[in-house]
């Protein structure tokens, strides 16, 4: 999938690519609908930016007044506001996920002068939507963690691994819907690597 850019008069620019826009028409296949239903697709461009910040602190106060939410004070932890999602990674770590790209320019602003950083991580990884009735059967295969609903649920997430890749995991609904967000150099792998474990649920005619 590629982003439209804006030529700013220094001539053209080429059209950000997606980490795995040359698998759109293969994960579009693998699409399985009904009972055992269960989709997989990229949702590309999401702007991250990751937060360090003691959180007893008044720029942490300041950021989540910017983000409506609150920081998250606990592992797998998530709050959110209608712009953004708020991840907790450590004690004083977060990951903002939000569709605003200008949120790393208000976050710098609310930290001003004070001890933190924000750094804005968006190319360094993608998005990878899986949902479906039989999601999360097809996650156990490569998954470690306890994926039942009496122990993960909507507003989860944590750092682990699937297959071989180390993602975050982010269970989003009930459906259920995740977002699994790898380094972008392995989206490649970890997209293939999801294409064939659906393949039981719809047969072996994926190619």
């Amino acid at each position: 999938m590629a982003e439209p850019t804006t030529d700013t008069g220094s001539g053209p620019v080429a059209p950000r690519t997606s980490p795995l826009a040359h698998l759109e028409e293969r994960m579009r296949a693998a699409t399985v609908s009904g009972a055992r239903g269960v989709a997989l697709a990229e949702r590309p461009f999401l702007t991250m930016v990751n937060l360090r910040v003691d959180p007893a602190s008044e720029a942490a106060d300041r950021m989540a007044k910017t983000l409506g939410a609150p920081l998250p004070q606990h592992c797998g932890h998530t709050t959110a506001s209608d712009a953004h999602t708020i991840v907790w990674l450590g004690p004083d770590e977060w990951l903002v996920l939000s569709e605003a790209p200008s949120v790393a320019t208000e976050l710098k602003e609310a930290l001003g002068a004070d001890p933190g950083s924000v750094v804005n991580v968006s190319a360094n990884r993608t998005t990878l939507e899986l949902s479906g009735p039989t999601a999360r059967q097809v996650l156990e295969k490569g998954c470690p963690l306890d994926l039942h609903p009496r122990a993960f649920g909507p507003g989860r997430a944590v750092s682990t691994t699937v297959g071989p890749v180390a993602v975050l995991l982010w269970q989003v609904d009930d459906e259920p819907t995740y977002r699994l967000f790898p380094r972008s150099s392995f989206a490649d792998y970890l997209a293939r690597w999801l294409i064939d474990a659906m393949r039981e649920y719809r047969g072996p005619e994926i190619p």
